[in-house]
């Protein structure tokens, strides 16, 4: 789920965090203390009042995801039974394949197994719900669509449904024979008074609408034999009878007024005449246009068993999301309806709707009646043990977030009791909280024993310790799962307190070093304030804004933006020329952090946003932080100063969000325009994606470089160009051009030249010139880790293990050194 999910003890650890009033003695320089000390106190303890005023960690979130204990098994299980089930159940398998991808932090295959869902969805009821969830993903990505339209491509993948054709009405087709009664032949005509109007009907069509009006116009009944019946009190005026007469000759009801067709359907229901029941159903559902006339409509049609109108309504209210979630009437209607009326209006997908509708629910206010609400209906749609794990824990995260610890230690142990083993987390919090520590501590330690041990039980355990034994199994946590921020943050801030400096920076530089988590930067924020190290502080706070522009700093109360104010007048301010030396200094050594720091402040001053605004995107997207880099590309398009360079901008959003021909298009209309840098590399590498000719499309991208090199650009492009350039000669087999090209690139500093150099060197059967290679870049560049990987293969083995010994204790997330580590 988007938003932060803490747990209660985070809010309970935090109570004496660091007051704001505080900021007013930090920003004019003064020393940061609790409280002020005696005369006689050293200058080491006011150090440590200050750390202690300023670096909170809180206790690791209890996070609300479907978290099995072996990922592999589970994926492999519904891989198996997605080869074996029947059609109807393999959206719901599906919906479960997304659970377990988020409960993995993989966005992109969240997204496949949710289009996966939608083009498996057995039911236009599925086939809404999860066609409303992918839009609800899709937020924000509005710009997308509307440029896929300027190439002519729409992108309304899961747009409205016509739900009156995806719902086809079942004709039936028994026919009703005229019989004789006494006797006498049955009357042709039928005439119907409704107070003081008569509406001359043909009997047989009229008795055709249902068996009712048969047996009452045609069989044993007294109307039978009657040429004049009264119809007055069976809630019908003059002008819906008239209609219906219409109907039973043409089978129309075209041109009638909604509150004709709302009196002829309750008709219809009554007397069962299914034909005029589903006519009105269908042009009902078809003035659905608004949340007020879905609002409006859905009750009559639950009251009458409309399909068509109901499902109708619920497209309104899914395509509405998230704002229908504020509607207290939408939300009446989730919470209240019974099985008969959420049969009619989302057919057999509760558990699906209520699955949308609890993560829309959480993402506006995680606390709320109403997300408590529609989790307790997914816990009752819940079909099978699979769904319940998750439909409990997700509640009980909810229960605990609301002090409701009863009710959430139930749900937790209900979650635990049908094989959720991380709910194991939420019932440790709470006899934590209840005063029985112990409790939790043997609790986790006997999860541990009973199984191979995971780093999240490791972390849980060890809040339930001190001294060494919880530095050990923060140890052993980062050894399992080096992911996971905790342990790294929570001895950071130990040894800090303990004054030991440079170790405390180390180790919060270790995790940053490959994973930008904004805890992280926060924290080394604080160490660096403490330390009145204002650059750096500035540094950190800028790199936070570039990531989350509203990010809320200790726990939430100050914003980082205020702060970076604050902080800013401890530092002396840069010209643009220094600004752009900075630049280029931090990008030579591959700081990618510094050098978002440099762009952050840059962008106050410079005119040339857009240029900006796109290398931030570049820096985003090695960081691996991809949504913040589409936010900036998007800013550089809206910050372009000219329409080709808006051309290029659009181009890169296009190529990056996977629309590679669109991309080579909007690239080919700005050269069309003007021949720049940016619009000829921008063709290079979206042909070099969309060739089907790899031979042929190499010379191409080798002109469509050297043209980019012959237009204005600064060295840092110019570099990456002849990187570039340098690798697709490598690849033709000219390694003499490439190593032209390469050397030039290390000439003005794009460090990262080396590694192309590197594999020159090894092509050319000079592994020991390859070596040295990769150990100027090593020493060059501040994040080495992919450097290290590749030095590796130019040396022997015990030098090779030492490598990728170093890779992953710089980059644990890296594969190779594990698989080259496993093969040996």
């Amino acid at each position: 789920m988007r938003t932060f999910f803490p747990s209660e003890s985070y809010k309970d650890t935090q109570l004496n965090a660091l007051n704001p009033q505080s900021w007013l003695q930090v920003e004019r320089g003064k020393a940061i203390k609790v409280s002020s000390p005696p005369p006689s106190t050293s200058t080491s303890t006011s150090f440590s009042s200050s750390i202690e005023s300023l670096i909170k960690v809180p206790e690791p979130a209890i996070l609300p995801f479907f978290k099995p204990a072996d990922y592999v098994e589970v994926l492999a299980q519904i891989h198996e039974e997605l080869d074996s089930c029947s059609p109807e159940e393999r959206s719901n398998l599906y919906l479960l394949q997304f659970q377990v991808f988020r409960g993995l932090g993989e966005v992109k295959l969240m997204r496949r197994s949710l289009l996966a869902a939608w083009q498996n969805a057995s039911t236009v009821h599925e086939k809404l719900v999860f066609g409303a969830w992918l839009k609800y993903e899709k937020q924000g990505e509005e710009l997308i669509a509307d440029l896929l339209a300027t190439c002519g491509k729409c992108a309304q993948e899961f747009g409205t449904i016509d739900v009156s054709s995806q719902l086809p009405f079942e004709v039936n087709t028994s026919s009703y024979e005229t019989v004789s009664v006494n006797g006498n032949q049955i009357l042709k005509s039928v005439v119907f008074r409704i107070g003081e109007e008569k509406i001359v009907c043909d009997r047989q069509k009229i008795s055709s609408l249902s068996a009712p009006f048969h047996a009452m116009l045609n069989g044993c009944f007294s109307e039978s034999l009657c040429e004049d019946i009264d119809l007055s009190e069976n809630n019908i005026s003059a002008s819906g009878m008239k209609l219906i007469r219409e109907f039973s000759v043409t089978g129309s009801l075209s041109g009638a007024r909604p509150h004709l067709l709302l009196e002829i359907l309750v008709f219809a229901n009554q007397f069962c005449c299914e034909r005029l029941k589903d006519a009105c159903d269908r042009i009902l559902a078809s003035l659905v246009l608004s949340r007020d006339d879905a609002v409006e409509l859905l009750e009559c049609a639950l009251e009458e068993n409309c399909r068509v109108l109901a499902a109708s309504c619920l497209q309104v209210f899914l395509n509405d999301l998230p704002n229908c979630i504020n509607d207290s009437r939408i939300v009446e209607i989730f919470r209240h309806a019974d099985r008969q009326q959420r049969f009619i209006m989302v057919g057999p997908a509760s558990f699906s709707l209520y699955c949308l509708l609890s993560e829309v629910a959480v993402n506006l206010d995680p606390r709320s009646d109403t997300t408590a609400c529609f989790l307790e209906r997914l816990a009752e749609f819940a079909e099978n043990d699979r769904q319940r794990m998750l439909a409990f824990h997700q509640l009980a995260c909810v229960r605990l977030m609301r002090k409701e610890y009863d009710e959430a230690e139930r749900l937790f142990e209900a979650a635990l009791k049908v094989g959720h083993l991380y709910s194991v987390t939420g019932l440790a919090r709470l006899a934590c909280i209840k005063g029985n520590k112990l409790w939790s501590y043997e609790k986790l330690s006997s999860v541990i024993s009973s199984m191979s041990p995971l780093g999240w039980m490791y972390q849980e355990r060890s809040l339930y310790c001190e001294g060494d034994k919880r530095w050990q199994d923060l140890e052993k946590t980062t050894e399992l799962d080096p992911t996971l921020t905790y342990p790294y943050m929570f001895r950071a801030a130990s040894m800090m307190r303990n004054e030991n400096v440079q170790a405390a920076l180390a180790e919060i530089n270790r995790i940053l070093g490959f994973k930008l988590a904004l805890e992280c930067l926060e924290l080394r924020f604080c160490f660096y304030l403490a330390l009145e190290d204002y650059q750096s502080a500035l540094c950190d706070v800028q790199a936070i804004l570039t990531l989350s522009p509203e990010y809320r700093m200790f726990e939430g109360r100050v914003a980082a933006s205020q702060l970076r104010t604050l902080v800013r007048e401890h530092v002396q301010n840069w010209t643009t020329a220094d600004c752009w030396l900075q630049l280029y200094d931090r990008w030579s050594s591959v700081d990618d952090i510094g050098s978002l720091s440099v762009i952050y402040q840059m962008l106050e001053s410079d005119s040339a946003k857009g240029v900006l605004y796109f290398r931030q995107s570049l820096l985003l997207l090695r960081l691996n932080c991809p949504e913040a880099a589409m936010r900036s590309l998007q800013l550089a398009r809206q910050h372009a100063s000219s329409d080709h360079e808006q051309l290029v901008y659009e181009g890169w959003i296009l190529y990056d969000t996977g629309h590679c021909e669109e991309g080579l298009r909007k690239a080919e209309e700005s050269i069309k325009i003007k021949r720049s840098f940016e619009a000829f590399f921008l063709k290079a590498y979206a042909l070099a994606d969309s060739s089907q000719d790899p031979s042929c499309s190499s010379s191409t991208v080798i002109s469509l470089l050297d043209d980019a090199l012959k237009c204005p650009s600064d060295r840092l492009r110019k570099g990456q160009a002849l990187n570039n350039l340098g690798s697709v000669y490598v690849d033709c087999g000219k390694l003499d051009l490439a190593a032209e090209c390469y050397t030039e690139a290390l000439n003005i500093r794009h460090t990262r030249a080396h590694q192309g150099l590197a594999r020159v060197h090894s092509m050319k059967n000079n592994k020991s010139a390859a070596y040295e290679e990769m150990t100027r870049l090593i020493e060059k560049a501040q994040n080495n880790a992919s450097a290290y990987e590749k030095r590796s293969e130019y040396c022997d083995r015990e030098l090779t293990k030492a490598d990728l010994e170093m890779v992953t204790r710089l980059d644990p997330l890296r594969v190779y050194p594990y698989r080259y580590r496993a093969a040996g």
